[in-house]
């Protein structure tokens, strides 16, 4: 089974809300999942899809065929956080977390399953 797989690194959206989508498209086909991406009404959803077209580009430069791709794995870590402050009551500083995000997609070729041969056992009579 070959795999292909490409990352994003310092997304500027907090990981929580990237995992919304990619959640929708984790174990999908790539057309499946380019279909899906294409109607959410997120904003993570355009950097998962350009980051899902690089994956497939990789895929085609290994030889794989992009309609036997499948989604392996996509996983969302937690990149630096940028740490600011904001003016608050009386003299104050509030603290405020801007956090980034890291994506990486795995894609492989569909691997069929051989069907199993399911043996009858006979009750003895």
């Amino acid at each position: 089974m070959a795999e292909s797989k490409a990352v994003l690194k310092s997304l500027r959206l907090s990981p929580r809300k990237v995992r919304t989508v990619v959640s929708l498209v984790k174990g999908k086909s790539v057309s499946d999942a380019f279909n899906i991406l294409d109607y959410a009404v997120k904003r993570s959803a355009l950097p998962v899809k350009k980051l899902l077209i690089s994956a497939v580009a990789n895929a085609k430069s290994q030889g794989l065929k992009e309609d036997g791709l499948y989604i392996k794995d996509i996983r969302v870590d937690q990149a630096q956080t940028l740490k600011r402050t904001r003016p608050a009551s009386r003299g104050s500083a509030h603290p405020i977390k801007k956090r980034s995000s890291h994506i990486m997609v795995v894609l492989a070729t569909e691997n069929p399953k051989p069907n199993k041969k399911v043996k009858i056992k006979k009750a003895k009579e």
